[in-house]
């Protein structure tokens, strides 16, 4: 085509009237004239398309000069009565469930056995069709020559559809349809090319075939399968008026006219409509926009008076927080208008805010249902949703879900100049609509001393500079302390309707963002109390999503654990967990996920919680390498969780170094492992200033008595303001043991073999007898009593001869200490000589600030000498205390109960936490 010099508009009346004569739009092979009238052109070449199409479907048209079209209503005889109301059902089906041939014989299978009297089916385009359709248009505006190959794309994946499902007249019915379309479209999209620049009109009208095509298609395929069907242009009746950017208002009044004449014409009880398109009052075609689908759908629904919308889709219906992010989020039963439109304004994948309003003023229900699977009921979204029988009358009942937004900025405006000041705000808000910016939440101390409010990242800093320059003058004078931006922030919603008349609902919020160490940055809540919306940092979003949905929809407080060390104590524990969790999760609220278990060489990984009965079979087959860097993020950061706690099982001092770095990120630790505690003081106190200033737990009841609550009744004594003098006891099940056995004429080396026979002892009884380990549990008690002792400061009396200290092997170790059974057997005898018994014990003399580790003599009256077995007991000598001591007195050692000291601080951690206490 030669490209020929812009002439007079006179030319256009011309070239239009040959258009409107001629069926084809365009003839590519002739001239054309050109001028900056081009969006003319297009308008004219989008309505001769247009009228063609209405007319070669039974419209009478009359074109007017100006190029617009009506439908003659004078003509019409009226065929059979208008039927409107809840014998229609609306069914609305997007591209997804379109997406295929396949696809769509699904659909005409649904909508056959829908039982409903009257059926309008609303359908999109074949999945990525629009997409298609709007990159023809770029294509052809940047003189891109590949939109021909581009729509003969598009040609062939709906010809191909329609050869799969349909044949007969049918069949060559939409091919011929399907062929002149792109024909013109061809012609268009060349003129186009030509012009440089598309006018929105006419993207409108090229994007607006894919739900043409499907239409035809799906009606075509309901009449092979016996179905009276017949299907709508809703360009023919839905008329809508541009509201704004990228928005348009539905004019009932005009529309219901339409309809009704439409219906006269077409007395079907079947009919498959196009959704997404409209035209304009003018008759121009154009779109509902992005969602425009579900918004024809619940118009057409408002039109009909109709029974039920029914929008299908490819998820089960409307989940109470993104699945995404939260896996354990739930389906909801029902959502009243209110709600499914707060969730959607705070960008829940529910519905567009706008499809809601049609239905609102009839009380026509929206069911969101998954094509994918028909056994799924859906969520319901009514006026007036049915609170579920089995929820318990509390505050989860009253808080549907939760949503959130990405990639938002806080503008905060603030000074002691703007308090009292009337229309502060207005002028605030005025300087943010200049350069149409969204505010999508705001925030106002009293008397607008500050005025917070959130907008979307990328126009945060054309805000700020509107703002420093309406405010130039208030700034400089000081009235006016800064305009602050506050980048990487999200918003989270809590959404219900009932929230407002149910007292704690915000209380359960913030304590539950409070206890995942969550920071709020600021706090929306209307009168309405619809939502709770809170500001958060970006990179705590998706944890903070986590915890409120955990606080509300899984238990009162939940807890991804990690064992680490699967030994004879964690091996114990995570069978202890086994038996008392599920007990737990009902009686008191409290979900305990063991999220991992690393040992020194494998690990086992869950995403939801590992089977504790059978863990030790999963670790063999699906364990991998032990990584402890790894593990520590999968417990803590991949997982719907909120709350993370490390209990450490091992003796190990490489994994007691990294408690410091896991409370800083919010991690909590249990465990029964003294080295952190009686290791470097520096470290120590290190270790507990970071523990209070990360508002984390660190509990470690089992490091000093096992299952005993030493720990805990010291706490007590200390917070309720009693002075501790001395702490006295006999911290080591094994030397217990032995002292205890170690009567009459018995060797001393024959009651060592027997307790190490029994299990009492470390594989090494020189471990025991050596008294480190009561050392250190006397080093824990004094620094809990405040006192800044090393371990070396403790005097410790070992019961390992000198001359065995050094000794290769246990073996030979157990063979040479009989020779020694002499120097203690005389110790005994003068002790019983006296009336009393030998005791390994550890003394704290926080009078005195010191502490020693001896073997002492003590009445047999005194309480240390009725011990049995392997019994520990401790004496607390205080103020309050100090005439006759307090005594806790039980079984020190064993797998049972140091794993049960654990168990139990895993309670007390999750009764920290929220839960109630067991």
């Amino acid at each position: 085509m030669a490209l020929l010099s812009p002439v007079s508009s006179s030319c256009l009346p011309r070239l239009c009237s040959q258009l409107a004569a001629h069926d084809a739009v365009v003839d590519t092979k002739s001239r054309v004239c050109l001028s900056s009238a081009s969006s003319h052109l297009q308008r004219s070449l989008i309505h001769k398309c247009y009228l063609d199409k209405r007319e070669s479907h039974g419209f009478k048209v009359s074109a007017s000069a100006s190029v617009t079209a009506d439908v003659s209503t004078a003509e019409v005889a009226v065929k059979s009565p208008i039927v409107k109301g809840d014998t229609w059902s609306i069914h609305k089906f997007g591209g997804t469930c379109v997406g295929t041939a396949q696809r769509i014989q699904n659909v005409a299978n649904i909508v056959i056995e829908d039982s409903s009297e009257r059926k309008l089916v609303v359908v999109s385009a074949m999945s990525k069709v629009t997409d298609m359709m709007y990159d023809l248009i770029e294509k052809a505006q940047s003189r891109d020559d590949s939109y021909e190959a581009a729509l003969d794309a598009v040609f062939e994946k709906h010809k191909l559809t329609a050869v799969n499902l349909l044949d007969g007249d049918e069949l060559a019915s939409f091919l011929s349809v399907l062929t002149r379309d792109v024909h013109n479209l061809k012609a268009m999209l060349r003129a186009i090319y030509i012009a440089g620049h598309g006018t929105e009109s006419f993207s409108a009208f090229v994007a607006g075939h894919g739900e043409l095509w499907s239409a035809q298609i799906l009606s075509a395929v309901l009449r092979k399968g016996g179905i009276d069907c017949t299907w709508m242009d809703t360009r023919d009746v839905l008329i809508v008026t541009p509201a704004g950017s990228n928005q348009v208002d539905p004019d009932y009044e005009e529309s219901e006219q339409r309809l009704d004449n439409w219906l006269s014409q077409n007395p079907s009880k079947v009919v498959v409509a196009t959704g997404f398109i409209a035209s304009t009052p003018q008759n121009i075609p154009t779109t509902l926009k992005r969602d425009g689908s579900d918004f024809s759908a619940a118009i057409m629904g408002a039109l009909f008076r109709a029974r039920q919308v029914t929008i299908w889709t490819d998820v089960d219906g409307v989940y109470s927080a993104d699945p995404r992010k939260v896996s354990e989020a739930v389906v909801l039963n029902t959502l009243s208008y209110q709600e499914a439109w707060e969730m959607s304004y705070f960008g829940a994948n529910v519905l567009h805010p706008r499809t809601i309003i049609p239905v609102m003023q009839y009380d026509i229900p929206i069911v969101i249902r998954n094509i994918f699977n028909l056994s799924a009921p859906g969520t319901k979204i009514c006026r007036a949703p049915i609170i579920e029988a089995e929820v318990k009358q509390d505050s989860v009942a009253y808080v549907k879900g939760f949503a959130t937004i990405d990639n938002l900025a806080l503008v905060n405006v603030e000074g002691t100049g703007m308090a009292g000041v009337p229309g502060t705000a207005s002028a605030i808000f005025a300087a943010v609509k200049d350069v149409g910016a969204n505010v999508i939440m705001i925030s106002q101390a009293s008397s607008e001393h500050s005025v917070c409010f959130a907008v979307p990242e990328k126009e945060v800093n054309a805000v700020a500079k509107a703002l420093e320059a309406r405010f130039r003058q208030a700034l400089s004078a000081g009235r006016l302390s800064q305009v602050a931006i506050i980048p990487n922030c999200s918003i989270l919603a809590a959404v219900g309707q009932k929230m407002a008349s149910t007292p704690g609902v915000s209380a359960t919020l913030f304590n539950a963002l409070a206890k995942a160490n969550i920071n709020i940055r600021a706090i929306a809540q209307g009168c309405s109390e619809y939502n709770i919306t809170v500001v958060v940092k970006r990179e705590d979003c998706v944890r903070a999503l986590r915890a409120v949905h955990s606080r509300f929809y899984l238990s009162k407080t939940s807890i991804a654990v990690g064992i680490i060390g699967p030994g004879l104590i964690g091996a114990t524990l995570l069978n202890q967990l086994r038996d008392q969790a599920a007990v737990l999760k009902e009686k008191s609220k409290t979900d305990l996920r063991v999220m991992g278990i690393i040992g020194s060489k494998k690990m086992l990984l869950s995403d939801t919680g590992i089977d504790l009965s059978n863990w030790k079979e999963l670790q063999n087959e699906k364990g991998e390498k032990a990584d402890l860097e790894k593990f520590v993020h999968h417990v803590h950061g991949n997982h719907f969780i909120p709350n993370t706690v490390l209990v450490d099982c091992t003796s190990s001092t490489d994994v007691a170094d990294h408690y410091h770095d896991w409370l800083h990120t919010g991690i909590h630790i249990i465990t029964p492992n003294k080295k952190a505690n009686s290791g470097p003081l520096d470290k120590y106190l290190k270790l507990r200033a970071r523990q209070r200033q990360s508002f984390t737990h660190y509990f470690y009841e089992a490091t000093v008595g096992a299952g005993l609550p030493i720990m805990h009744t010291l706490r007590d004594l200390l917070q309720t303001g009693d002075k501790i003098i001395k702490i006295e006891g006999i911290f080591s099940g094994t030397l217990s043991y032995i002292f205890n056995s170690f009567v009459d004429t018995r060797a001393f080396s024959e009651v060592v073999m027997e307790a190490k026979a029994a299990g009492y002892t470390e594989p090494d009884p020189r471990d025991d007898l050596a008294g480190t380990d009561v050392a250190r549990k006397v080093i824990i008690l004094a620094r809990e009593c405040g006192l800044n002792l090393e371990l070396s400061d403790i005097p410790v009396q070992s019961l390992v001869p000198d001359p065995l200290k050094e000794t290769a092997s246990v073996d030979d170790f157990m063979q040479q200490l009989p020779s020694y059974d002499s120097d203690i057997a005389t110790k005994r005898q003068a002790a019983e000589d006296a009336g009393e018994v030998l005791r390994y014990v550890g003394v704290v003399d926080v009078k005195n600030q010191k502490g020693v580790v001896e073997l002492q003599r003590y009445k047999k009256q005194h309480p240390f000498a009725q011990l049995s077995g392997s019994d520990n007991i401790i004496a607390f000598t205080t103020e309050r205390y100090n005439k006759q001591p307090l005594i806790v007195r039980g079984p020190g050692a064993g797998a049972e109960v140091t794993a049960g000291g654990v168990f139990s601080d895993l309670l007390r951690l999750a009764s920290n936490l929220g839960a109630p206490s067991c």
